[in-house]
């Protein structure tokens, strides 16, 4: 059915949904699953930079830092569910890119066959609606796509 389901991640509820649905899936099929998650470009007001007594510092690289950090740990947590159900599983981390996009490219550059994600992620007000990311990979990719709720 499918070699390689691809399935995003950005550790919500929804996106557990999603993973949860996509190892059945993969665990009936014999598929690889391809978990991405996607870090967006860190901006702060004022340029990204603060004012310290006398000083100016630059809180991006620990920004940016600490946001790879918590993708890493939330694709180690998110391959060990795989593994722990006899699921093959690759991680991909794609840094600094809009999720959307993000999730596309890794699609295709994978050779993803599915592709599975939640209806709407935990991103400001895009969670009220059908995702905008959702809706942009729906509108950027030919490869089918599973909505999870």
């Amino acid at each position: 059915m499918y070699a390689r389901i691809l399935v995003a991640t950005d550790g919500s509820e929804l996106a557990d949904r999603a993973l949860d649905h996509a190892l059945q899936l993969a665990k009936l099929a014999g598929s690889e699953v391809i978990i991405v998650t996607v870090t967006e470009p860190v901006t702060l007001v004022g340029g990204g930079y603060a004012t310290v007594v006398g000083g100016v510092i630059d809180p991006m690289p620990e920004l940016i830092e600490a946001q790879e950090n918590a993708a890493r740990e939330l694709l180690q947590r998110a391959a060990k569910k795989a593994t722990d159900r006899g699921v093959a599983v690759k991680t991909v981390l794609v840094d600094n890119s809009f999720a959307a996009e993000g999730i596309v490219a890794t699609a295709n550059e994978t050779g993803a066959e599915l592709v599975v994600m939640g209806s709407h992620g935990r991103r400001g007000l895009n969670r009220l609606l059908l995702g905008s990311q959702t809706n942009n990979v729906l509108a950027h990719t030919k490869l089918p796509v599973l909505v999870t709720r």
